[in-house]
């Protein structure tokens, strides 16, 4: 009797890992192409938002966790921030929001402002909300337009890769914070 149990274990484990080992081969792809918006499975998904990085006041949404090495640089070498900021459908702070942006950004440029940026942009409303993309990149927020790569994703978003292009909307110099807009355009 117990062989015959252990026998039917090992039976039903075989065949899960392999129902399992189907889905994965033939279900994440048909899901991710079940959320695409373009009639050609080829095109590259396009997503539009703004960035809002609040650095001042009472409720930042991004903190630095290190000072720059020189704290008179120009270009803050050391500096690092942790961010949780917005992402809106239009420029507006108080626009309909789209999901989040979390992660980090740090100046490792000593001649210009530049920045590696690593962060989540994880979708919290329509048709990808649950989703998420993995930027990883060099980020030059004076420059007229930054693109950084898409390494990954999550739900809708898996093996995506792409990229994303950033240009500033707004920046108050004196207190750092900014505004920016994206248009991500990924394939997954």
């Amino acid at each position: 009797m117990a062989k015959g149990a252990v026998m039917l274990l090992v039976l039903f484990m075989a065949l899960a890992a392999f129902s399992e080992a189907a889905q994965i081969r033939h279900g994440s792809r048909a899901l991710a192409r079940g959320h695409r918006r373009a009639a050609d499975p080829d095109a590259p998904t396009h997503l539009h938002f703004y960035f809002h990085d609040t650095v001042s006041g009472a409720s930042p949404s991004a903190v630095r966790l290190a000072g720059p090495a020189d704290p008179s640089s120009r270009t803050f070498f050391g500096m690092v921030n942790v961010m949780d900021d917005p992402l809106t459908e239009g420029p507006e702070p108080g626009s309909a929001a789209v999901g989040r942006a979390q992660g980090l950004y740090m100046a490792t440029d000593q001649a210009e402002l530049g920045f590696l940026q690593a962060m989540n942009l994880v979708l919290t409303s329509g048709p990808y909300n649950g989703s998420s993309l993995a930027v990883l990149g060099r980020n030059c927020p004076l420059a007229d337009v930054r693109e950084m790569p898409v390494i990954g994703g999550t739900g809708a978003f898996r093996f995506a890769r792409g990229y994303a292009q950033a240009r500033t909307h707004w920046l108050d110099l004196k207190t750092g914070d900014a505004t920016v807009e994206y248009h991500v355009y990924v394939m997954h």
